[in-house]
């Protein structure tokens, strides 16, 4: 597994030589740091939503306490991040040197899975965008593919366990 995260991260940070492939993968990673964007999506969803609004606001404390968790994680885990043996230097700035679950992709997948089950327009916009959200921490060289698949578990399993609480206790 060790070999193949490495191959995988190398594949997709020499993406990140193309000036604009590179630029659009900082700005998803500034966009997702601390799970700003998918935070902002949820109160934005509760402020246009006022018939779900409880299940907006629901679903923002879900992918907030996924990314708490993962923060908890990468504390236990203490995977350094990678380095010079990835190819190349990262091409943004960490808040922490632990990269094991991706925060990143535990909030975005936490948003696609609470956010997506609110209506067509969540469930068309979000996934797409969270998926290019986790692709960019690996384009920008900060995650190896491993934490970026246990971070989107975790967030998705964090949010559909919470599925019925978000939605009041209705089934989904």
């Amino acid at each position: 597994m060790n070999d193949m995260d490495r191959r995988l991260l190398t594949a997709l940070r020499d993406c990140g030589t193309d000036r604009r492939v590179a630029g659009a993968a900082r700005a998803l990673s500034w966009a997702g740091e601390h799970g700003a964007l998918w935070l902002a999506a949820g109160l934005l969803g509760a402020a246009a939503d006022r018939e779900r609004r409880p299940a907006w606001l629901r679903g923002t404390a879900l992918t907030a306490g996924a990314h708490l968790a993962s923060m908890g994680m990468k504390r236990v885990v203490r995977r350094p991040r990678p380095g010079a043996e990835a190819g190349a230097e990262p091409l943004v700035r960490t808040a922490g040197k632990h990269s094991f679950p991706s925060s990143h992709a535990t909030s975005a997948a936490a948003a696609a899975v609470a956010y997506g089950a609110l209506g067509p327009m969540g469930a068309r916009l979000i996934p797409p965008l969270a998926a290019a959200v986790c692709v960019s921490r690996m384009v920008v060289g900060v995650h190896y593919p491993s934490d970026v698949a246990a971070g989107a578990a975790l967030g998705a399993l964090t949010a559909r366990l919470g599925a019925r609480w978000m939605t009041g206790g209705e089934a989904r």
